[in-house]
């Protein structure tokens, strides 16, 4: 039995316990580092089956439509975009930032093959509904059992 043996660096275990303890506080003085917020933003997604298809909801507050960006293969969904931050102003003064802004890309595997070019997506209240029938041939086929009486 072989046995891979990985070398000890004692500067990076230190590095990895210092971005523990800066994410600690930054986490309990409700800060969030400015490159977590441009590094981190995806949007949260629920995806549901039923027999006939495959529905996915993803919050993306505050953006339009014509930000978003979905394309449909056979087995995965890639949603894209960018919420922008509103355009600064030289009388405002911002006191806290947390919404998190930038460009996402998000690619999820769905459980069973869709119909891409069937599929329907709605865009309100800041949620994008995606409609995905499912194919012919991973839906769901009852078989008659004959008798041989």
């Amino acid at each position: 039995m072989a046995r891979n043996l990985v070398t000890w660096d004692p500067l990076r275990e230190m590095t990895s316990i210092r971005e523990e303890m800066e994410r600690l506080f930054d986490t309990m003085t409700g800060r969030y580092p400015r490159e977590r917020a441009e590094a981190f933003w995806a949007p949260s997604v629920d995806v549901e089956e039923t027999s006939d298809a495959i529905t996915i909801r993803a919050e993306v507050p505050g953006m339009q439509k014509e930000d978003i960006k979905v394309v449909v293969t056979d087995d995965t969904v890639m949603l894209s975009g960018e919420r922008r931050h509103e355009t600064e102003q030289k009388d405002k003064t911002f006191h806290r930032i947390e919404r998190i802004y930038g460009k996402f890309q998000r690619t999820i595997g769905l459980p069973t093959s869709v119909e891409a070019d069937k599929a329907k997506a709605g865009y309100k209240a800041g949620i994008l509904e995606l409609v995905l029938p499912k194919s012919a041939k991973a839906k769901a086929h009852e078989v008659q059992i004959e008798s041989e009486e």
